[in-house]
């Protein structure tokens, strides 16, 4: 193994846990780690496609921008998703770091190279389309039909089980957004967003200190608020 992969946290998930070990240094050979403070941007929408990047600390933002200058938040991405649409000229969102944020970064030919070439990589990259489909399918239903109480409680869910860490039904995370980005992501005001956190804060089901640090108390309570 590369000894630059030795000590990621990610190196046995996401599309590297599928390579041979000479398509792995292959790779890290051509590889480059970079830290993004958050706020800073990624990748701009329309922006032409050079590269690709592993995310392997930390929250990415994805958004789509309106002709009239109105910003949708549509996705999230945490450590080991991909960051990059395969085999397209052009990004079709814009990527942004939520929080501080760690990428390992690969040149496009490289990557699109080994998906020619490794059939275990190509099923990594379709399971994972798969899986990110069928979450697309359900948070449209969490958008089309679920409560405001049941769309934030959805959220905390969504960000406890890729980023947070503790127990069977105790959960610690940071949230990588703040209100305004939670209000935009879910449809809700920011009013509103406030209001079912701060009843889910007074129910016992979380607890906040700090900026965004979170502490979900009884993660069975938090499934049953998402609906």
């Amino acid at each position: 193994m590369p000894s630059v992969c030795q000590d990621c946290r990610v190196r046995h998930e996401g599309i590297c846990a599928v390579l041979s070990p000479s398509e792995l240094r292959h790779l890290a050979r051509n590889a480059r780690h970079t830290h993004h403070d958050a706020g800073e941007g990624l990748a701009l929408e329309s922006g032409e496609i050079n590269g690709y990047a592993n995310v392997t600390n930390g929250a990415v933002k994805l958004s789509r921008v309106l002709r009239d200058g109105r910003q949708q938040l549509v996705g999230l991405q945490f450590a080991p998703d991909l960051m990059g649409r395969l085999f397209r000229a052009e990004s079709p969102l814009s990527a942004e770091a939520a929080s501080d944020v760690e990428l390992c970064r690969f040149p496009r030919g490289v990557l699109e190279a080994l998906v020619a070439s490794s059939s275990n990589l190509k099923q990594r990259l379709l399971d994972q389309s798969l899986h990110d489909l069928d979450e697309a399918r359900e948070w449209m239903v969490t958008l089309g039909r679920k409560s405001a109480a049941e769309k934030v409680a959805s959220l905390l869910l969504l960000v406890a089980k890729r980023s947070g860490g503790g127990s069977d039904d105790s959960i610690t995370f940071d949230m990588p957004i703040g209100r305004a980005d939670m209000a935009d992501f879910l449809g809700l005001t920011i009013e509103t967003v406030s209001r079912q956190v701060s009843k889910l804060r007074h129910s016992g089901v979380i607890a906040i200190s700090g900026h965004r640090h979170v502490k979900v108390l009884s993660l069975r309570a938090l499934k049953d608020r998402a609906g």
